[in-house]
């Protein structure tokens, strides 16, 4: 038997965190973010300088966490309530 680190979501599609694994990291993704953010933040001059750094990063870094609760996590399907 597999232990998933992310379940599915009993509403809508998704994940979230089951395991110390699973929230490693989304604590190890939420940090990453904020210093994503303060990098480039840094070193903008306005903010849609800042945006324009920091959108395409953020899609990077979402999609890290998507392939990876892909991979260790339950598989996922639209769900509206439990199975029957």
């Amino acid at each position: 038997m597999q232990k998933y680190w992310f379940k599915a979501k009993r509403y809508g599609y998704g994940w979230y965190p089951a395991t110390w694994e699973g929230w490693l990291i989304m604590l190890l993704f939420l940090v990453l973010m904020l210093a994503n953010f303060y990098r480039i933040d840094s070193s903008s001059h306005s903010v849609s300088d800042t945006l324009i750094n920091f959108i395409p990063q953020t899609a990077l870094l979402v999609a890290a966490l998507w392939y990876i609760a892909h991979k260790t996590g339950e598989p996922a399907r639209w769900r509206w309530g439990d199975d029957k």
